[in-house]
């Protein structure tokens, strides 16, 4: 196995990974969720399996777009929008309101030059660690790639500003690691400094002090008045994944789990966390009965191996690749019993302890 398949198996796997154990507590507050759950070793979704949200769907329709297009910046985003605009018509549950917005605009006939609405939320973010692994050697190309996912669905600077950290975390990852925060800081000074970022590069500086002295997720969330978990703008979360990460750079399971105990937007923070190491460690660095703990179909485990495989064999070739597909049928019918599923946790939640 090349390293590149490896890092991006475990950027897929990763990222499905943290979804699912991030799912079950999604939206709890850190106090709510330490009552409902006050031991969190594994999957809780549907018994003792998991199961992925959106999180982890788009960053496999990244990676399948990223296949078909041989990572050529003008076809990438369209590929990529056909099939956000095909992954809508299956009736996803739990989708972000901008993500939402800018899809229906693709399935009503938008050009994916303006379907973006001008939000800061997380979607950009959530599927920009595959970028990343992929294209990490090529910065200037990574950039734009990423660029050109964000404007899809979200026009703001700030979402493109999360999404080109989260890439840049997740280039580091694959690519051995960061030396000290201060190369990630610089480096995403430098990748911004046409922008106005200066706002978001101290954000990440604030990051960095705080894994300096060791601080936890939560407590980092407490000094930037987030005190009961992670919010779902693309400010909230990049800093506190960012702040794990500098932490526990190849810590999966002590990782993730505290990103999930840090309350909040639990499934995205956790998503692109396990992502982003993920693509460091590779599958074999992801906890096992985690990795055999997801229950999914058609997009099985295996299945998402085979993405992560054709993908590496497109950048290694620069040439684009078939991905693998799956039955649109098959999806719509997986979501329905992932809908089923998700409405009955809301009804549990309605329920003591409070």
């Amino acid at each position: 196995m090349s390293k590149l398949s490896k890092a991006l198996k475990g950027c897929i796997l990763g990222a499905a990974v943290g979804d699912s154990l991030g799912l079950t507590v999604e939206g709890m507050t850190r106090t709510r969720q330490a009552r409902m759950f006050p031991h969190i070793t594994g999957h809780r979704f549907l018994g003792k399996r998991g199961m992925v949200s959106d999180d982890t769907e788009h960053t496999l329709l990244v990676a399948q777009a990223l296949t078909a297009s041989g990572g050529e910046l003008e076809a990438f985003p369209a590929d990529l929008a056909r099939r956000l605009k095909w992954w809508v018509a299956a009736l996803p549950a739990g989708v972000g309101p901008a993500t939402l917005r800018a899809c229906l605009r693709l399935l009503i006939g938008f050009s994916h030059k303006n379907s973006g609405v001008f939000s800061a939320g997380n979607g950009p973010a959530m599927r920009s660690a595959i970028i990343g692994a992929a294209y990490g050697h090529d910065p200037e190309k990574m950039k734009s790639l990423v660029l050109a996912s964000t404007l899809i669905t979200h026009k703001d600077p700030k979402a493109f500003y999360g999404a080109l950290a989260v890439a840049q975390m997740a280039a580091f990852s694959a690519q051995g690691g960061l030396s000290h925060p201060q190369d990630f800081l610089r480096t995403m000074a430098e990748s911004l400094e046409e922008y106005d970022s200066s706002e978001f590069i101290s954000l990440c500086a604030k990051a960095a002090q705080s894994a300096k002295a060791d601080h936890s997720v939560a407590r980092f969330l407490e000094t930037m008045n987030q005190p009961e978990g992670v919010g779902n703008y693309v400010y909230h979360t990049v800093p506190a994944v960012l702040q794990c990460w500098f932490r526990r750079p190849l810590d999966f399971r002590g990782a993730a789990l505290e990103m999930v105990r840090a309350g909040g937007d639990t499934d995205t923070s956790t998503s692109i966390l396990g992502a982003i190491i993920g693509a460091g460690v590779g599958e074999a660095g992801i906890p096992e009965e985690w990795v055999d703990g997801l229950m999914e179909w058609p997009r099985t485990v295996d299945w998402m191996r085979k993405v992560a495989v054709t993908l590496a064999e497109s950048v290694e070739s620069g040439e684009p690749t078939t991905p693998p597909g799956v039955n649109p049928m098959s999806v719509l019918a997986r979501n329905a019993f992932f809908m089923g599923v998700v409405l009955a946790h809301g009804f549990r939640r309605a329920a003591p302890p409070y």
